[in-house]
């Protein structure tokens, strides 16, 4: 009878030490994949970041130099709005905005809108969508120049009243058959810019943290 128990002793060892190295070595994979992931990202927002900002422009780290905020009054959405923050030899640049506009025909449209250190509109980005293709979709860039429409825009440039598509009385082109998309996007750049004039200072003065964002308050302090 104990006799018997041996080879199940022996072979519930070599389960054990099998599960083991397999754990081991599925850890050890799912590390180096979970690096390989971390690093794909950070070249994807960087290269995101770079259509609207060239690289001669800023000589700092964007991915560092980054916070966060987090207002609904002003941009109607609770997730928090990613800041990037540009500067050349430590002067002010741009400020790169990763925005949600709430409002889309069919949901989030997620937008990357650029904001000189004048206040003017660097460039905007629609960075994902789910709007009707053939009808909403002419806010991506690579599907019509609709979004170049915002470069070198300004709360000025212009006036309050007319950051608005045309059927709601102001200067941007809306899509035939298709006002919303058009309309949510406005409405969030708008929205940005209006904020960035109201919190300019606070935003390029609020010190990052080395892999972690500081929250900023409604009041940008």
């Amino acid at each position: 009878m104990s006799g018997g128990t041996h080879p199940i002793i022996h072979s519930s060892i070599l389960l054990g030490l099998v599960a083991l190295l397999g754990t081991a070595l599925l850890a050890g994979v799912n590390e180096l994949t979970h690096e390989r992931i971390v690093e794909q990202e950070k070249l994807r927002i960087l290269r995101q970041l770079n259509e609207i900002l060239p690289t001669r422009s800023f000589n700092n780290d964007l991915l560092e130099d980054m916070i966060e905020i987090q207002d609904e009054e002003f941009f109607r959405h609770h997730a928090p709005v990613k800041i990037y923050r540009a500067r050349l030899n430590n002067e002010p640049v741009a400020v790169l905005m990763n925005l949600v506009a709430p409002d889309g025909y069919n949901g989030d449209i997620r937008l990357l809108a650029g904001i000189r250190a004048n206040g003017d509109v660097l460039g905007v980005r629609v960075i994902s969508h789910r709007e009707t293709p053939g009808l909403g979709d002419p806010i991506e860039a690579e599907k019509s120049d609709w979004i170049l429409g915002f470069n070198n825009r300004s709360l000025q440039d212009p006036e309050t009243d007319g950051w608005a598509v045309k059927r709601d009385g102001g200067v941007f082109d809306e899509f035939t058959g298709a006002t919303i998309s058009p309309r949510a996007v406005v409405r969030a750049v708008r929205n940005a810019l209006v904020y960035f004039e109201e919190h300019s200072y606070s935003l390029f003065e609020t010190p990052s943290k080395t892999g972690h964002a500081d929250k900023v308050g409604q009041n940008g302090q």
